[in-house]
């Protein structure tokens, strides 16, 4: 917890505009957030529907047209990734120096995911004041899959974190956080995310099936807080926006805006960030390295001329200056090359992923018709990337399990349905996980 000087300190460093941007399971939920230290406003938000079934340049167009309305084109986003995709740790290192916490982390990383070591990524954070440091681990594969996404839109990402890292920053950065712990609850996707801080534990991120009884007394206590205790919602905790547009919807838009908050002032934000960091894009304006490099070379020059004559100043300052806008055409090319041998990459990885997916599908239905024999049969299959869900009959269901489970392409196999008796057999529906597959 920070102290009030602390706190105010912080405020008056709090300037910046963010864009955050929630990556749901269908939806894109963007808000664009001026920060200063009297307060934040809310520019604009947007929702982008069904992003992942259209093509990435349709709904990127969307987001460009978006920003450029509300003139923060020039920025980077803070992509807040799902929290099914991202694996959060809180680590106690007690007594370990900075200089030492990434070799201290390393040493343990392997034993916190189930990834291999060459498949995961993470980022990680001390919490300020406390020997506790906050981790997030995700699938190389996932992360690759967003960047190659984002890149195909042509939207400059910055940071790819978490709703844990965003809301920790943005709850403290106009204000010192609420005395006595935190305990926020919110619906996503389907599940009930809870986010909460006490003594004994800085952070607290976590998803439950939407029991909401049974995850906010497990929430409370792993914080050690009271039994019975109201969550607060998300939008609460966070900075009251001074202005926002009519149509902004603080219930549902409260991690992007968290995101948004974080990414105006990212010094000031937790640094969890599990962009690789040849992908990050810059919210600065130069556009053009030659251009600026002749700049500060023209104001250098101009100050050791200061005293020649006002015509020798004129004539230098003319060839100067027919240079820079001899070389910005060059310039603008190389740029506009970069931008296209990056897309290419992008299209590249994307397609190998589709032909790795096509034959792990194949793989799997080979391995189903192995398994399944007759006089089982089925009439309905779907195969995702992340599981196999299948209907049908067969003399005896129940065995079903213990059989997929055996496979070594599926495991924590369950009926989604009851079995029912008809005629000498049974029917059933199962959906199977498979494996490799992101969770």
């Amino acid at each position: 917890m920070s102290s009030p000087l602390t706190a105010q300190f912080r405020r008056w460093l709090a300037i910046g505009t963010g864009i955050g941007v929630q990556a749901g399971a269908a939806d894109l939920r963007v808000v664009v957030t001026r920060v200063r230290p009297s307060g934040a406003a809310v520019l604009g938000a947007t929702l982008i529907p069904r992003f992942r079934e259209r093509p990435a340049a349709e709904w990127g167009a969307e987001y460009t047209a978006f920003l450029k309305r509300l003139g923060a084109s020039h920025l980077a986003a803070t992509v807040l990734l799902p929290r099914r995709d991202v694996i959060v740790r809180l680590l106690s290192l007690p007594g370990v120096p900075d200089r030492e916490l990434a070799a201290a982390i390393r040493f343990q990383i392997d034993s916190l995911h189930p990834y291999a070591e060459e498949d995961a990524l993470h980022a990680w954070a001390r919490i300020p004041g406390t020997g506790a440091v906050l981790i997030g681990i995700a699938g190389r594969q996932a992360i690759e899959r967003y960047i190659a996404l984002f890149a195909e839109a042509g939207i400059k990402v910055a940071s790819f974190t978490f709703s844990a890292a965003a809301i920790y920053s943005a709850i403290r950065l106009l204000a010192a956080p609420p005395a006595g712990g935190i305990l926020a609850a919110w619906e996503d996707e389907g599940a009930l995310e809870l986010y909460g801080e006490s003594e004994s534990h800085p952070v607290f991120s976590a998803q439950f099936p939407p029991d909401r009884e049974r995850a906010l007394a497990m929430g409370a206590a792993e914080l050690r807080l009271e039994d019975g205790r109201e969550p607060r919602p998300l939008g609460g905790l966070l900075p009251a926006a001074k202005t926002f547009p009519m149509d902004f919807d603080l219930s549902s838009g409260a991690l992007p805006y968290a995101g948004a908050l974080a990414g105006a002032c990212a010094r000031l934000a937790l640094p969890v960030n599990l962009l690789p960091a040849r992908h990050r894009g810059s919210s600065s304006r130069a556009m053009f390295v030659p251009t600026a490099v002749l700049a500060v070379l023209l104001a250098v020059v101009g100050a050791g001329l200061a005293a020649i004559s006002p015509l020798e100043d004129r004539r230098y300052l003319a060839a100067l200056q027919a240079e820079i806008a001899r070389l910005e055409p060059q310039a603008r090319q190389a740029a506009a090359l970069d931008r296209a041998i990056e897309t290419a990459r992008a299209r590249a990885r994307l397609l190998d992923d589709f032909r790795r997916r096509s034959k792990a599908d194949l793989d799997t239905l080979q391995e189903l018709t192995r398994l399944l024999a007759p006089p089982a049969w089925l009439n309905q299959l779907e195969i995702t990337g992340e599981a196999v869900v299948l209907g049908g009959d067969a003399e005896q269901a129940a065995p079903l399990l213990k059989l997929l489970d055996e496979s070594p392409l599926l495991h924590n196999s369950e009926f989604t349905m009851p079995m029912a008796r008809v005629g000498t057999g049974e029917t059933f529906r199962i959906r199977a996980a498979r494996e490799g597959a992101t969770q």
